[in-house]
């Protein structure tokens, strides 16, 4: 699969799910920070963030480079070095990146969170896309930042297979 493990998911009452992806990343805070953070990192692994108000309730546009939509909302929190989130429209609602020192000097664990009201089938569409995110954003620390223009949609069908297998109810046994 890759090194970035597999997100999970939590459903509330039908359609309002939690998503988490919990990372540990080899680089040090403040390079995730700008990654995840800052108008100038979030396009190399991301979107563009233009306008993106570092600030408790300043405004936030996202543009995805791969086709995705263009959502605008607000910061709703922000501790620098430590949480940023952005709430904005659907189909991505809140999304939170929760920065902690890792293990020996110089880690950084990620806990994501996104928060979003979509159906089952969008659910596993959006697990398939951060988690293709998670791999550019490890790629894009290693100073290989993604070039939006050879991005295709393999990569996220073949994520987007998995998490479908992995919702896929399990066969009943019959005695």
């Amino acid at each position: 699969m890759s090194e970035i493990p597999r997100g999970r998911s939590e459903t509330h009452g039908g359609d309002a799910h939690t998503l988490r992806f919990l990372l540990d990343l080899p680089h040090p805070q403040v390079a995730v920070w700008a990654a995840v953070a800052t108008p100038e990192g979030l396009p190399q692994w991301l979107c563009e963030a233009d306008p993106l108000e570092p600030r408790l309730g300043g405004r936030v546009t996202l543009r995805w480079l791969n086709g995705g939509p263009e959502v605008s909302g607000q910061v709703t929190a922000w501790d620098p070095e430590v949480v940023a989130e952005y709430t904005v429209g659907p189909p991505h609602g809140r999304i939170r990146f929760h920065l902690e020192p890792g293990a020996g000097g110089g880690a950084t664990v990620l806990r994501f969170t996104n928060a979003v009201r979509c159906p089952q089938e969008e659910k596993l569409d959006l697990l398939a896309g951060w988690h293709d995110h998670f791999e550019r954003l490890a790629q894009a620390l290693d100073h290989r930042p993604t070039d939006w223009r050879l991005w295709s949609a393999e990569r996220w069908q073949e994520l987007r297979d998995l998490y479908e297998q992995d919702e896929a109810p399990w066969p009943r046994w019959v005695p």
